[in-house]
């Protein structure tokens, strides 16, 4: 691997949702990610592709098996993490302990390793064993009550807030940092990323937005919520969508320019109480074209301007093709790891390993005797 987390050996306990989104996020950067797989896996439904090449987020590490209730087995991960730099998890608080594989258990022989723990509700308080998904997260932080078209419920904003945004993003973050800071104090730590806190701290510009008064709680009432005319996605003749951001009185001027309203009405951009009315307006004049004349006349232009592309057509865009933004893996079509970086080299992960594919050759490169990876096998640990 290359990349700027080179050389930083990460553990994985494989779960759902946002620990394996942070280690790929961590393997992407060039970190050796070990998985770490139950040997007997629960059924797999709702989430079929888990352990095939569609399990994106599985990419670019080895996988090793490991029957978790054999002691032999725990035995193993103790001794990896001997060996690691990070510990990532994301199970209820007191999974690990109970499987004897706790922060302590994990300190005591390696006290520089960070241990990153990523759940719902965090590893304390009134929710901490109660079981959630991303939407009951984003809920609790305030943020959902934000999202939604007026008179509807609010609307879930699939899972990205609060497993992936205010979840994973928040483990790897905390990862770098804590192996940065053992760098210096030689010490691990614990890393308590909860959803909850993560989607509201997603929601920092809103929070003060509405503590000045510039944010009311009603939902398609604000600047950025599809409340204002000229920051909201439009039908055009096609049945197909754009989205406007012009936000700026320049990007307004030159998109009603481009655009041809010349109605009057269209300057009337920050009377909150017109809203409404150029809101209708706007969609009467997006109607007349369809989605691909937009792109023709706005695309590429200062009016803040942007198709609403499909899965299928994101990747072929002239503009995510010049930057490499999706990437084929084993013929999955995926999302390329980001941010860039000028000097340092991001590889094409490799696909997604089967559970156990690579557990001989882990070990084997992670110390291990030949004759003790055998006894392993015989004794069905691995």
């Amino acid at each position: 691997m290359t990349g700027p987390l080179k050389g930083i050996r990460v553990i994985e306990m494989v779960g759902l949702g946002p620990c394996p989104f942070a280690a790929m996020m961590l393997a992407d950067m060039g970190a050796e990610v070990i998985r770490i797989d139950r040997k007997q896996s629960a059924s797999a439904e709702p989430f079929s592709m888990l352990g095939t090449k569609f399990d994106v987020m599985a990419r670019g590490r080895r996988s090793l098996a490991l029957d978790l209730k054999h002691p032999e087995a725990r035995q193993v991960v103790l001794r990896l993490a001997e060996q690691a730099d990070v510990l990532i998890e994301g199970f209820r608080p007191g999974v690990m302990e109970r499987l004897g594989l706790g922060p302590d258990e994990c300190a005591a022989r390696n006290p520089r390793l960070v241990y990153g723990r990523v759940t719902g509700w965090g590893q304390h308080g009134p929710l901490a064993q109660a079981a959630g998904h991303d939407l009951n997260y984003v809920a609790l932080s305030g943020m959902l009550h934000a999202m939604g078209r007026a008179g509807s419920p609010p609307a879930p904003p699939l899972n990205l807030v609060g497993d992936f945004g205010g979840g994973a993003m928040m483990l790897a973050f905390g990862v770098v940092c804590a192996v940065l800071e053992a760098r210096s104090s030689g010490k691990g730590q614990v890393i308590d990323a909860a959803m909850t806190d993560g989607s509201a701290l997603l929601g920092a510009m809103i929070y003060g937005l509405r503590a000045c008064g510039m944010w009311r709680d009603d939902r398609e009432a604000n600047l950025l919520d599809g409340g204002a005319p000229f920051y909201d996605t439009y039908a055009c003749a096609d049945g197909k969508y754009v989205a406007i951001g012009a936000i700026e009185p320049q990007f307004y001027g030159r998109l009603l320019e481009l655009a041809g309203a010349s109605d009057p009405a269209f300057a009337q951009q920050w009377k909150r109480e017109a809203w409404p009315a150029l809101k209708a307006r706007f969609a009467a004049l997006f109607a007349t074209r369809t989605r691909d004349e937009w792109c023709a006349l706005l695309e590429g232009s200062e009016a803040c301007f942007a198709p609403v592309l499909d899965l299928d057509e994101a990747p072929a865009h002239p503009h995510n093709a010049a930057r490499h933004a999706f990437v084929e893996i084993d013929g999955v079509t995926q999302p390329a790891p980001a941010p860039r970086f000028s000097r340092t080299k991001l590889d094409v992960a490799a696909a997604p390993a089967a559970p156990g594919q690579h557990s001989e050759e882990i070990l084997a490169d992670w110390g291990w005797p030949a004759a003790a990876i055998e006894a392993l096998k015989t004794g069905k640990v691995i």
